[in-house]
Parts: C-alpha cells; sequence; structure tokens
C-alpha cells in the first residue's frame, strides 16, 4: 500500500461552499471512491485556497481510472469545476499534483530496529 499526497489550488472566494460541499458527499461517491482503492483519504484546507489531499492506494493510476470510469465521478467533477478556475477543464481529479515522500517516521524507526508508531 502506498500513501500519496497531492495539492490542488481552491477559489479562495469560495471556501466556505467548497467546505459545506465537502459536509456531506453523496453517499455514492464516497462508495465508488472506496471501492476503486482509495482509502483513508481526506482533504485538508488552508485559508489561502491551497487544498492538500492524503490517501492510501495499492496504484494510484489504477483508483484514478477506476474513479475516471463512474458515472458519479463524472456528475461530481462537473459540479466541482467552478471550485478551481486554475485548472483548464476545471477536472480537480485530473489536476493532481503528487507531491514527492522525503520523510517516513515508521520506515526509519523501523530501518534502526525501533517500535513504530502503529
Amino acid at each position: 500500500m502506498h500513501r500519496v499526497c497531492f495539492t490542488l489550488r481552491v477559489d479562495p472566494t469560495r471556501l466556505d461552499e467548497y467546505r459545506a460541499r465537502h459536509a456531506d458527499v453523496w453517499p455514492e461517491m464516497l462508495v465508488a471512491l472506496r471501492d476503486a482503492g482509495w482509502r483513508s483519504y481526506t482533504l485538508h484546507l488552508a485559508e489561502d485556497g491551497l487544498l492538500v489531499g492524503v490517501l492510501e492506494t495499492d496504484d494510484l493510476a489504477a483508483a484514478q481510472a477506476a474513479m475516471e470510469a463512474t458515472d458519479v465521478n463524472r456528475r461530481w467533477q462537473a459540479g466541482m469545476a467552478e471550485f478551481f478556475p486554475d485548472l483548464a477543464d476545471g477536472r480537480a481529479d485530473r489536476g493532481l499534483r503528487v507531491l514527492e515522500e522525503v520523510f517516513d517516521l515508521d520506515a526509519q524507526l523501523a530501518r534502526h530496529g525501533e517500535a513504530t508508531t502503529s
């Protein structure tokens, strides 16, 4: 399993509405994400519109492809496009900027024979 961290930029004038939409995501969308292999998925939003997402998955490309194949994802992305004016097509699911992991506490503890945090 891999942990993935990504960033996006939300229109800073619409943060309250963005938060409200994510306070009660469609159950069909939640199930689609789970079934596509998105686990422990969280989003974190800064006041300037920086959005940071973290998830665990066996294969990010496969998880993205599985979501791309769903009707609920197409509807969700269409409804959310207005929050991402910097993306050419407004599709946040296609505009993820994946960040490189440069530190993992558990991996380094294990390498030194120490108990991990898990």
